[in-house]
């Protein structure tokens, strides 16, 4: 009789327990006549289930500047302490010659040492002009390159780790150009829930607009291969007063808040870079060598 008692409590309990549905949402068992079901488990998924509009082309199609066919890449180096100096002077021998080779579809956007963040960091972005047959042409000829693989050696003996992501520029976002300086840098770096990213670009494509007025906006970029769903945004200032006395005003700007307070649940994790350009960047305007503008 006892035995009897304890299994109809416990099947009431199971009955009287939600789960999860297959779709995602809560499902009652045994609270329900048949006939309501069907509207209670579409009342529940609404509360637990996101609904994503459907699409139809790729975000990369989306997002990207349709005008210019260019693919970048973010190098991060993590340098040994002791080399970094090494590693600088070695660098500022050979990129400005791969940057300026007429017969390299490529370009050194800009190159920088972490200030504040992972520190004995080096940071590089390179733009291809032409997508990925202008990288697969660009890395064909470096490896014939003497001079080249013998830096890579060199430089490999300075390195702890190196990772390196291939970028597409979102299309609301400036175009990289040089801009009068000295400045300090900022690269922010957003890890996007996945599925996320159409709703990133449709607030940024407003939120950008509040980021003009003192030409800190450098680059907008979102990752196609390396570490997926990362979005990296790179801004210019004078100094971090500068930096802070900007996005200050941001906040005083009406519709701004609101487009903070929708992109927040859209990111994972975010890190900032305070970056320092090597006196070979070419986003500097005074910086020592001049792109050539035969190139192509």
């Amino acid at each position: 009789m006892a035995a009897r008692v304890l299994l109809r409590q416990s099947l009431a309990g199971a009955s009287a327990r939600p789960r999860l549905s297959p779709g995602g949402g809560l499902a009652l068992r045994g609270l329900v006549s048949s006939a309501s079901r069907p509207r209670e488990d579409s009342w529940l998924k609404s509360l637990f289930v996101r609904k994503v509009d459907p699409r139809k082309d790729a975000h990369s199609n989306l997002l990207a500047k349709r005008e210019t066919s260019s693919l970048y890449k973010l190098q991060i180096h993590n340098v040994k302490p002791e080399c970094l100096d090494a590693y600088n002077k070695l660098c500022q021998e050979v990129l400005p010659k791969i940057h300026e080779e007429k017969h390299y579809p490529c370009a050194l956007v800009g190159t920088w040492n972490t200030w504040y963040g992972e520190q004995d960091q080096a940071v590089h972005l390179w733009r291809y002009e032409g997508g990925y047959p202008a990288l697969n042409e660009v890395m064909s000829k470096l490896r014939q390159n003497k001079e080249f693989t013998a830096f890579r050696k060199e430089r490999g003996n300075m390195l702890l780790s190196r990772k390196n992501q291939l970028l597409l520029e979102f299309s609301f976002w400036n175009e990289p150009v040089p801009r009068e300086g000295p400045n300090i840098y900022e690269l922010r770096s957003y890890q996007l829930r996945p599925g996320t990213m159409i709703e990133w670009g449709n607030y940024w494509a407003r939120a950008i607009r509040f980021r003009q007025d003192n030409n800190e906006a450098v680059g907008g970029f979102f990752s196609q291969i390396g570490q997926l769903y990362m979005v990296h945004h790179l801004w210019a200032y004078k100094d971090l007063q500068t930096r802070e006395d900007i996005r200050n005003a941001a906040w005083h700007k009406p519709g701004w808040d609101e487009l903070v307070y929708y992109t927040v649940p859209l990111i994972q994790e975010m890190e900032s870079r305070i970056m320092i350009p090597l006196k070979i960047s070419p986003l500097h305007v005074n910086h020592n060598f001049q792109r050539d503008t035969d190139k192509t």
